[in-house]
């Protein structure tokens, strides 16, 4: 075994969907465990179960982990010392150690058909009995097995547990647990088609790869006795093992894809950033050392040791999500987020790919008015749209004024018009604070309050009510651009028209 002060840890998914929320969150404790202690990273794919494989999900499995920049030391791609990586590529392997089980006597061929094996469940439920292989092929003797593989009888290879005695591992983060032998069903190995089942295919793996902590989620508890029988058998010294408490919704129900787990490139997809998330994750679960739970990628592998992982489940909570997010957003250098927004731009189709460098240039002025307000980056394009086009529909209603009437509301918008036109005519820039001071100075010349006259003056030059702060948006629009949208909202309240003039 590989010294375990120096650990080879697996994120070892199945291709059979894609990533979610969940799973990355147990790859990610690995990945940290490993960069923390010095130790490796190991992607497996294990790919056993052909029939369930999803196209595109190998690939997203890749491309969530490099988002989140959780580099693989060996694996798919880059190769390493113990591969293949995938286990479609180790069947021969498999099989070996198969059949040493069963010339040791610690496995066996099973004949029994989908039928009988039915029939034995439909009466184990009706006594109410766990269900369990009834181990009715173990007494068949090695030569009749002989006989039968010869003639072709389709088998598959099951484990022989012991049916007396316990067997107890010890869980790095509930201690020793123990499990009665005579509880434990005679696990399938080897299936029909050649293929191996997962416990099989994972301890051997474990052990090729020299795998020193086996970290997973809890559900594999009940399976962990099959796999340390099956190392005894092997006569193989087993990793270390620790089991993470599983995630929960808000309703306290085990987080899964159908009760809301996402999946991670749909979380890119909607503009999370990798780093708020690697953040959110790290603390389900596990303590940092101080209060602070605003972490660097840096300082969670400084901090992070499996003493500080908790051993009762952890909630998701996406508006803990969201805050952590904003605060991510609201940290990034104006530059850097313009470049993170450009995507999200050009998939709304407000901008070409690739962008025009006056594109890119109105972009980086749009960061100043949105980057306090924004949660995520996909917040972005609908709340600046009207920045990239001018074919603005107005509703005729949201023109005038909380208690005006449409003439006070016309002739708000023609005093307004007329400031700018005057602020155009200066040789002084077109700034929003000067704009700003103009526009409270005619507000009290029309003694109006500020609040309805800048509502309808945001409609006129948005065409909406929620947007960036008005002023800077006007400066950010221009003296001409911003001219075009007052006079043609002045004409849609005018005639009444809720379409573009």
């Amino acid at each position: 075994m590989a010294d375990p002060n120096r650990p080879r840890v697996r994120y070892a998914p199945s291709p059979t969907g894609f990533p979610h929320i969940g799973n990355i969150h147990t790859a990610f404790f690995n990945w940290l465990f490993a960069r923390h202690a010095g130790g490796s990273f190991i992607l497996r794919i294990e790919d056993t179960d052909q029939d369930r494989v999803v196209a595109g999900s190998l690939e997203a499995i890749y491309e969530s982990l490099r988002w989140l920049g959780m580099n693989w030391d060996e694996g798919p791609e880059i190769g390493g010392p113990f591969g293949p990586y995938f286990q479609s590529e180790r069947l021969p392997i498999y099989r070996q150690y198969a059949d040493q089980l069963i010339a040791s006597g610690h496995a066996y061929r099973c004949f029994c058909t989908q039928e009988r094996l039915a029939e034995l469940r439909a009466a184990q439920e009706a006594r109410r009995e766990p269900p369990r292989y009834d181990q009715l092929c173990r007494a068949i003797p090695p030569a009749e097995q002989e006989r039968r593989v010869a003639a072709g009888e389709p088998y598959v290879i099951r484990l022989a547990v012991p049916n007396s005695g316990e067997t107890t591992f010890h869980d790095l983060f509930r201690g020793d647990i123990t499990f009665q032998n005579a509880l434990i069903d005679d696990q399938v190995l080897i299936k029909s088609d050649g293929w191996p089942t997962y416990h099989l295919a994972n301890v051997v793996d474990d052990h090729l790869m020299e795998i020193t902590h086996v970290l997973r989620g809890d559900e594999w508890i009940s399976s962990t006795p099959k796999h340390i029988l099956l190392y005894q058998f092997l006569g193989w010294q087993p990793p270390l093992f620790g089991h993470f408490p599983i995630l929960l919704t808000m309703n306290r129900a085990k987080l899964s894809k159908r009760r809301g787990a996402p999946d991670i490139l749909d979380l890119r997809a909607k503009g999370y950033l990798p780093e708020a998330l690697i953040n959110f994750l790290a603390l389900l679960g596990w303590a940092p050392e101080g209060k602070n739970e605003i972490l660097s990628r840096e300082e969670l592998i400084q901090q992070f040791t499996l003493e500080r992982v908790g051993a009762t489940p952890s909630i998701y909570n996406p508006e803990k999500l969201d805050w952590m997010n904003g605060y991510y957003i609201r940290q990034l250098a104006p530059n850097d987020l313009a470049q993170r927004l450009l995507p999200f731009y050009q998939q709304a189709g407000l901008i070409p790919e690739p962008a025009s460098p006056d594109l890119v240039h109105l972009v980086e002025r749009l960061v100043p008015l949105i980057q306090e307000r924004i949660k995520t980056l996909a917040d972005a394009p609908p709340l600046t749209d009207f920045f990239f086009r001018d074919d603005l529909v107005y509703e005729p209603a949201l023109l005038i004024g909380k208690g005006w009437t449409r003439e006070q509301s016309l002739a708000a918008l023609g005093q307004a018009r007329e400031c700018l036109v005057q602020l155009t005519a200066s040789a002084a820039p077109f700034e929003a604070e000067r704009i700003e001071a103009a526009f409270r100075v005619l507000a009290d010349q029309m003694q109006v309050k500020t609040g309805q006259f800048f509502g309808i003056l945001r409609v006129a030059v948005t065409g909406q009510t929620v947007a960036p702060p008005l002023f800077q948006t006007m400066a950010v629009l221009g003296p001409s651009r911003t001219l075009q949208r007052l006079d043609r909202a002045i004409s849609v309240l005018a005639t009444g028209l809720a379409v573009p003039s």
